[in-house]
């Protein structure tokens, strides 16, 4: 599922500075789940841009209404009779929803309350962790099911690397060789010769499997961090 993140607060505020009557439209798919953009954040957010340019003695106004889902646009069809009342209309769902709210209503401007981080998976309650970078390749048939583009830190189609330290990749000992992984996983389940069968490489940014925890739950895995559990969480 795709995980989302509030961008900063000013960074929101600054984009919609000059607007005097503004909609935050939510979406109640992939954000909702992990935090980001349902009704519930809608509201917070509201809240403390109401109360940041009252401080300021800016007159605005921002209004909040959730979508089941911004990347679907028959459920942007609820949107046609209220956003002729806005002079812009602040997205909280990834980027696909973001585009499509801007496509749906061309002349008013449409500004993203979100930074889209990645696809991945719940490890606890706060916390998301990659698990696909959308290649539009997927090799998972011939790796044991585990991805080696998000979870090599050179995102090698085909392995292993020269710096593989036996489990751990050489950036980090307290990171696990992806394809130390995928041998043994090829090798519990019987298809070892898969991983002999050369893929055609990928051009990718060298980068660790990303890891982040949402606003708010920060606490909660600050122990963990400090005794490196947890580890490339930003």
């Amino acid at each position: 599922m795709i995980k989302g993140k509030r961008k900063p607060f000013e960074e929101i505020k600054d984009l919609l500075r000059g607007h005097k009557k503004v909609l935050n439209v939510g979406c109640g798919g992939c954000v909702s789940v992990c935090y980001a953009g349902g009704m519930k954040e809608v509201n917070i957010l509201n809240d403390q841009l109401t109360v940041s340019f009252k401080q300021d003695d800016v007159p605005f106004q921002i209004d909040g209404h959730t979508v089941e889902r911004q990347c679907n646009m028959q459920y942007l069809a609820e949107l046609d009779k209220i956003v002729p009342r806005y002079d812009a209309l602040m997205s909280m769902a990834c980027g696909a929803g973001c585009q499509y709210l801007a496509e749906r209503f061309p002349d008013i401007p449409v500004y993203p309350a979100i930074n889209t981080m990645f696809i991945g998976v719940d490890k606890e309650v706060g916390m998301f962790e990659e698990r696909c970078r959308a290649c539009g390749n997927c090799v998972l048939g011939l790796t044991g099911g585990i991805c080696p583009v998000t979870r090599c830190a050179k995102s090698l189609f085909n392995g292993p690397c020269g710096g593989t330290n036996i489990t751990s990749c050489e950036i980090n000992k307290d990171v696990p060789c992806a394809w130390f992984d995928i041998y043994e996983r090829l090798k519990a389940i019987g298809q070892l010769d898969n991983i002999k069968k050369i893929k055609p490489p990928m051009e990718w940014q060298n980068t660790t499997r990303g890891v982040f925890v949402q606003e708010g739950y920060e606490e909660r895995f600050e122990k963990k961090e400090k005794k490196g559990i947890l580890s490339r969480v930003h």
